[in-house]
């Protein structure tokens, strides 16, 4: 399954400026998702990190990751309604910058759950080299409950 970035907002909480994916390129629901962020130079991340020597923080590398592993479980029959939030990061590891221009590929495969919890291994890559990769955990709230818990 292919999804717009009209159809990931359907999906995902997330609006300009934290939504960090542009497509979903492949998604088989409960198990992994592929999906693309455009890097502009006209980033609003890039105003403070770094000016003059844009690269992309990676902590939103692994959000991005966060939010394609995120796009995999709400897709899975019986997910509308829910709430994915980010649980843990084991093990991130950076291994190239990412900088105005690049096509960032981001895959993730759900490795493990545990009812509400899940578990997934991310990989964001640039042009087939390894940019980035973390080990996520996912805490899944239906949508009810989490807004009781705010209040």
């Amino acid at each position: 399954m292919e999804l717009s970035s009209n159809e990931i907002e359907k999906i995902l909480p997330h609006r300009w400026p934290m939504l960090l994916i542009d497509r979903v390129t492949a998604c088989e629901p409960g198990k992994c998702a592929d999906a693309v962020k455009c890097i502009s130079a006209g980033a609003i991340f890039f105003q403070g990190h770094f000016p003059g020597y844009h690269v992309m923080p990676g902590v939103l590398i692994v959000e991005a990751m966060a939010q394609t592993g995120a796009v995999a479980l709400l897709t899975e029959e019986g997910a509308a309604g829910s709430l994915v939030f980010l649980g843990g990061i084991k093990n991130a590891r950076f291994r190239r910058q990412v900088v105005p221009g690049d096509r960032l590929e981001i895959h993730v495969e759900i490795t493990r759950r545990i009812g509400r919890i899940g578990f997934g291994r991310g990989t964001a890559s640039v042009d087939g080299t390894v940019a980035a990769e973390a080990e996520i955990s996912y805490a899944i709230h239906e949508r009810e409950k989490a807004s009781a818990q705010a209040d």
